[in-house]
């Protein structure tokens, strides 16, 4: 994968302790979108996961909490049911996130 090519991650956690789960949530709100309180998306070219994944790393207890990222394809489709935290209309579209994000 070319190191500018941007894929689409879906990134979800369960961080055991108080204090580390803010920290990942701090983190993963400066690199990606909140869909749910513990699910994000990002848009990551190859360097930027592997530096996430090393801060995510550095963050976590690995015997007690889970992290997980999903690639995505690069156009998906989306449902969802429930309570958004999006505003109606709102949606996604293209691969470049807002510099805020990055």
């Amino acid at each position: 994968m070319s190191r500018t090519k941007q894929k689409p991650y879906l990134i979800a956690y369960d961080i055991s302790d108080s204090r580390r789960l803010q920290r990942v949530h701090r983190l993963l709100k400066s690199q990606a979108i909140a869909m749910q309180k513990s699910v994000f998306i990002a848009v990551l070219n190859e360097a930027d996961r592997k530096e996430l994944t090393a801060a995510i790393e550095a963050l976590i207890d690995q015997k007690a909490d889970d992290v997980r990222m999903y690639p995505l394809p690069q156009h998906p489709q989306w449902y969802a049911w429930g309570e958004a935290l999006w505003p109606d209309g709102m949606t996604i579209t293209g691969t470049e996130l807002p510099k805020h994000y990055h």
